[in-house]
């Protein structure tokens, strides 16, 4: 190739990047600038997209670093990293405190219902910390590693990429009774799940797009075996898996009705537990969502109709995934002089 086809080759290339990029970002929440002041969807925000660009320059690659490592070692982690995002964020705000240990003037989060032996990678973002300590002393806040981890995970899996902005401030405490209220169950109707939503600021299009989560991961089968065995105390399967016999057989092998195989584990996507894409809504459409608060998307005429169009456009999901990620990363952030830069994640000074 000659210079003046490589240069009209060269410029091609980046005027599509250019508004691939454009179209990308541009349909993230218009809120969610660098600016300070009131955003969108009831949320405040002083983040910024470059906010360590000169004290941490290579704060991204430190953590890119870091969760391929852990990925390297148990692929289940990258789903774990993005949970741990979820439910920080759910709880006061996106502030690292479902990373914070108890201590004697408060019990923390790890130890509430939805999360103990459940919520999993607190190693991996100490980890991260630790490296990043190294480079940047008492610069980069635990939240900020969580947002940025969460990420990595979504991308590592195959998921999509989206800028996220930073300049969280770390929290001083952690409640395990907000954790117990706030964090939506699967076992809650639609319209509970949709109400905690609501009142961070989220709407229930981000209840269906963030449950496409789900295409990676496991659950413990305590959390869905009443559909094996006796679903709503009929003593019989949901007639929902019962319709697809060779799935319904195989959770019953893996999670047989005794108290012992509560903590087995089943994928929440059996079709690809470990790639982020949009089979999940794909299994919603053939009524094999595993768990209840899975399925029920189906029987709300908006939600079934976002399943429909993510099922069908793996790009759509992709790009409002990434949108509801912004938007959730946004919740209840500290920012400026409030808060504090722990220095190890576990602890608050």
């Amino acid at each position: 190739m000659d210079r003046k086809s490589f240069s009209y080759w060269f410029v091609t290339y980046l005027a599509i990047l250019t508004l691939f990029f454009n179209d990308y970002v541009s349909s993230f929440p218009s809120g969610y600038n660098n600016g300070p002041g009131p955003q969108g969807y009831g949320l405040v925000s002083n983040l910024d997209y470059r906010f360590y660009d000169r004290s941490c320059p290579r704060l991204q690659m430190i953590v890119k670093s870091g969760v391929w490592k852990a990925f390297k070692v148990d692929s289940r982690i990258a789903a774990s990293i993005l949970r741990l995002h979820f439910h920080d964020c759910f709880v006061n705000g996106c502030d690292g405190s479902i990373l914070l240990e108890d201590t004697e003037d408060f019990r923390g989060e790890k130890n509430a219902r939805p999360n103990r032996n459940s919520v999993r990678g607190f190693e991996v973002i100490e980890n991260i910390k630790s490296d990043i300590e190294s480079s940047c002393p008492l610069t980069v806040s635990c939240a900020d590693i969580v947002a940025l981890a969460a990420r990595e995970a979504v991308v590592l899996t195959g998921g999509p990429f989206w800028p996220v902005p930073l300049g969280r401030r770390d929290s001083l405490t952690a409640s395990e009774q907000a954790a117990n209220t706030n964090l939506p169950s699967p076992f809650e109707p639609l319209a509970n799940i949709t109400a905690k939503f609501v009142a961070l600021g989220l709407d229930l299009k981000d209840v269906v797009v963030l449950s496409g989560a789900h295409t990676i991961g496991f659950a413990q089968c305590f959390v869905f075996k009443h559909r094996l065995f006796n679903f709503k105390g009929s003593g019989q399967p949901d007639p929902n898996l019962a319709a697809s016999s060779v799935l319904l057989s195989k959770l019953k092998n893996t999670c047989p009705n005794v108290d012992s195989s509560d903590s087995k584990l089943a994928a929440l996507d059996a079709a690809s537990a470990v790639k982020f894409d949009n089979a999940y809504y794909v299994n919603l459409m053939n009524n094999v969502g595993l768990l209840d608060s899975d399925q029920t998307l189906m029987t709300d005429s908006t939600a079934a109709a976002l399943v429909k169009s993510y099922s069908e456009n793996p790009y759509l999901f992709s790009r409002d995934f990434a949108v509801s990620m912004v938007k959730m990363g946004n919740i209840g952030v500290m920012t400026g002089s409030d808060g504090v830069i722990r220095a190890k994640c576990g602890f608050p000074g």
